[in-house]
């Protein structure tokens, strides 16, 4: 008879940035949320990150979906400062 699996046991918050990641691997939800928002099913991620299983990414999703909210704003804020980091940069060439 199979077992059944605790899908609260995939994603651990990792203590160093607080920021959900799958258990085991350094491999956030952000990123699997990235990919997934650019287009990409789960079978499509599971093929570009191949060292994670496919149960793996369904869980991050799941996460993904039920703190959308949060992780949507997370990766916006990194947007921002990455481009504001690009800017800066860009001057400092500029010149």
């Amino acid at each position: 008879m199979a077992t059944l699996s605790d899908i609260g046991k995939f994603i651990t918050i990792e203590p160093n940035n607080n920021r959900p990641v799958i258990t085991g691997t350094r491999t956030s939800v952000r990123r699997i949320a990235g990919l997934y928002n650019q287009g990409n099913n789960a079978e499509e991620i599971s093929r570009k990150l191949a060292h994670l299983t496919i149960t793996q990414i369904y869980a991050a999703l799941t996460y993904y979906h039920a703190n959308r909210e949060e992780i949507d704003k997370d990766i916006a804020e990194e947007q921002t400062a990455y481009e504001e980091l690009a800017k800066q940069h860009y001057q400092q060439n500029k010149l």
